[in-house]
């Protein structure tokens, strides 16, 4: 073959939708790779995966540590807890739903905290998060230390961000429910992905931690993002309400950190008028849903490691915005 009749056959294949589709995934892995904190990647578009990739760590089909993506999980089962009455409204507050775990010295105002504050990190209470978590998880009753520090601002005026406000708020789930945090999310969440929720830390009381430690598969948290994405459905299952799942990707406040909005767990971003939701945690572990793309992508990183937005979880932030998105357009 002639050098221009090749070239002009090459340029033809090149610009055959599937193959740019197929190099434009090549391309996000690449890029994804070449992040050292990166172990793996998965990308669903139309229900349909287009990209598995492990680096570097466990095998993709091992749980691993999610750390406070496990918020978003929480927030879930609030949806979840809401939809079956348990909690009559988002309105209701501590002292209606939960008055047996406010410990006796505790601000008046911790009653008045509603189960909306506590989804959206508002509650106005001491942050137990950062440089306060480690005095936390020493303390012998991490419900009671959370309740007890002070108030630092009006509940509902604004994100606090604080694994204690997350850990409140799956001890509420228990108290309404009857049920460990770890049996509501295997009964009602694991269960209906089909996904397996190993066991995770507990207090010394033995509520299982709200918040934070849980650990997914990539599939699992892929399952689990999907399942937004398609309006809280799952096959022919309705396990969150379509109300919940909209709701949860619309802004309740902002990260003074990120910048990010904050939904229902769910932190909230855009990409020129493309909006994406985001479970973030430690280390760069993600899940993202990305709807008018029919998109869900999730990402696990090494925990051990922080990944700040001018660091590694800025780097993320880039890979979705100028790698991901612009080859789901393609």
């Amino acid at each position: 073959m002639k050098r221009r009749s090749f070239l002009a056959a090459t340029a033809s294949f090149a610009a055959h939708p599937a193959f740019a589709q197929t190099n434009a995934w090549t391309d996000v892995a690449e890029r994804a790779r070449a992040l050292d904190q990166c172990h793996a990647i998965v990308i669903m578009q139309n229900g349909t995966q287009v990209l598995a990739e492990r680096f570097r760590g466990p095998e993709l089909g091992r749980s691993v540590p999610i750390k406070s993506v496990s918020k978003t999980i929480v927030a879930a089962l609030t949806g979840i807890a809401v939809d079956r009455g348990e909690i009559q409204s988002l309105d209701a507050t501590l002292g209606d739903v939960a008055p047996r775990i406010i410990p006796s010295d505790a601000d008046p105002k911790v009653a008045e905290i509603t189960i909306k504050d506590l989804v959206t990190m508002q509650a106005g209470l001491e942050r137990t998060s950062g440089a306060n978590y480690g005095g936390w998880i020493s303390s012998n009753n991490w419900v009671a230390d959370a309740l007890s520090r002070p108030m630092v601002s009006e509940p509902g005026t604004g994100m606090l961000y604080s694994t204690g406000t997350t850990h409140v708020l799956g001890a509420v789930l228990s108290e309404v429910s009857g049920q460990s945090l770890l049996s509501l999310a295997r009964n009602r969440i694991g269960n209906a992905l089909g996904v397996d929720i190993p066991a995770w830390t507990r207090d010394p009381q033995g509520r299982y931690l709200g918040g934070n430690e849980m650990a997914l598969s990539l599939s699992a948290m892929i399952s689990f993002g999907e399942m937004y994405r398609n309006a809280g459905r799952v096959g022919g299952t309705q396990v969150l309400s379509e109300e919940w799942v909209r709701a949860s990707f619309q802004p309740a406040t902002r990260s003074v950190f990120s910048g990010l909005q904050y939904g229902y767990g769910w932190f909230l971003g855009r990409v020129g008028s493309i909006d994406y939701a985001l479970a973030r945690g430690y280390g760069g572990q993600i899940i993202c849903v990305i709807p008018d793309l029919a998109l869900t992508l999730a990402i696990t990183s090494d925990p051990t490691l922080p990944a700040r937005s001018e660091g590694y979880f800025g780097d993320l932030i880039r890979l979705i915005d100028q790698s991901i998105v612009p080859a789901a357009r393609v």
